[in-house]
């Protein structure tokens, strides 16, 4: 018995130990993303040229991935539903890995009608309904507003930083995110082995 004992707390601590250490895994990779984000904000125009060619993989690797997966599957109903998609996500993922500025281009264009046409929903319907959050959404739908009106009266030079500078952002928030949660995650496995190791003193 007393055996059994020694050797509960011994494979909980393993167990602490080692969810520690993947929390302080976490948090490095949070330091990681915080870093390229960083760079990214420095430097644009990479970042912009980074996030369309690592786009343009993502749709090619995806297109072949549901090409197998049709072929595997061409039985299904929806057999040719599969493979047309999948052969648009590899033509357009050729078309942005051969063109990543023109792909940039039409990227910030669409942003920036989101933009606009999100602008303009949220006035709309902040002054229509006039909410408990009218302040709030007022605010966010002139901020929209402005943002595309900005993008576009620049377009296409703004093409050359403002996907750099969301995928950047993107990256640096994550980061930040990761960190928190990873520090967080080490101090209540500290606080709970701390816990643990009083319990066992008192007992």
């Amino acid at each position: 018995m007393a055996r059994h004992k020694d050797e509960g707390p011994s494979a909980g601590g393993r167990e602490r130990r080692k969810l520690g250490r993947g929390f302080g895994w976490l948090a490095f990779l949070g330091v990681v993303l915080v870093i390229a984000g960083a760079v990214g904000l420095v430097y644009v125009g990479v970042a912009t040229l980074t996030s369309m060619l690592l786009f343009g993989w993502l749709l090619l690797i995806g297109g072949v991935v549901g090409l197998l997966r049709a072929v595997q599957s061409r039985g299904s109903h929806f057999f040719w539903l599969v493979v047309v998609v999948a052969a648009l996500n590899i033509a357009a993922g050729v078309v942005i890995l051969r063109r990543p500025d023109v792909a940039a281009e039409a990227l910030t264009m669409f942003a920036a009608l989101l933009f606009l046409t999100g602008g303009v929903f949220r006035l709309a319907g902040s002054l229509v309904v006039r909410g408990p959050q009218f302040g709030w959404t007022l605010l966010q739908g002139l901020f929209g507003l402005a943002l595309g009106v900005l993008v576009l009266a620049e377009w296409p030079s703004s093409s050359q930083y403002v996907i750099g500078t969301f995928f950047s952002l993107s990256l640096l928030f994550d980061g930040l995110s990761l960190i928190s949660t990873g520090m967080g995650g080490r101090s209540v496995v500290s606080d709970l082995a701390d816990r643990t190791e009083g319990g066992r003193d008192a007992a």
